[in-house]
């Protein structure tokens, strides 16, 4: 039994998180986050969890987006926070080495949308938290494809092949994942970021059982 395997390290935190955003552009400082959620765990037990609407003076929203979320204007009117007081707050997780960063898709979508966020309120890049991060799409499809990390490979840079494996046919999404994992699962409720972190955290636990990292 390899007790350094992460299935085996209790004590070890994580910060899960989520953004809900305008679209899917990763590069136009327009697509801003309006929603952010993130849990904070050590092993499996829950620490703290948080869902935030992040306000912005002006928010345009795609349609696909607006019916994808359902977005509620009154909702974010009545809800939306000081955009950087959230950050900050977030990043108080976020680059705090003691913890690893998870998510699904996140080094193909939610770390872009970071980027973004603080670009809008005049910070500079800062990606230092990579090394830190785990992607349970990249995860899932190692498990799909037998794809196994070797002693030569650096997590990060093996997660980043893996994303950019693409196969017809092979289903991923956080639904897909939940449905192979055994989750109990409300598609309805999907892309609510508190909704899908929860979910995602799920299946994490199960994946962890499933590959050797």
């Amino acid at each position: 039994m390899n007790e350094e395997l992460l299935r085996f390290k209790k004590d070890q935190k994580y910060v899960v998180f989520d953004f809900e955003t305008c679209s899917l552009n990763l590069v136009s400082e327009d697509n801003k986050p309006w929603q952010l959620a993130f849990m904070v765990y050590q092993g499996s037990k829950l620490i703290e969890s948080h869902d935030y609407y992040i306000h912005w003076d002006d928010l345009n929203l795609s349609d696909g987006a607006r019916k994808v979320t359902g977005f509620s204007d009154s909702k974010y009117k009545k809800n939306a926070k000081d955009s950087s007081l959230v950050l900050d707050h977030f990043e108080r997780f976020l680059y705090d080495p003691e913890y690893l960063k998870l998510g699904h898709n996140i080094l193909g979508f939610d770390i872009y949308i970071h980027n973004i966020y603080r670009k809008l309120l005049g910070r500079e890049t800062d990606y230092s938290y990579l090394d830190d991060c785990l992607d349970t799409l990249c995860l899932a499809k190692a498990i799909a494809k037998d794809i196994k990390i070797t002693d030569d490979d650096e997590l990060l840079s093996w997660q980043f092949k893996l994303n950019s494996v693409y196969e017809r046919g092979l289903r991923l999404s956080l639904g897909a994942c939940c449905k192979e994992y055994d989750v109990e699962l409300d598609k309805s409720k999907l892309h609510d970021a508190l909704y899908d972190i929860e979910k995602n955290y799920e299946v994490f636990q199960k994946i962890l059982w499933k590959i050797e990292i």
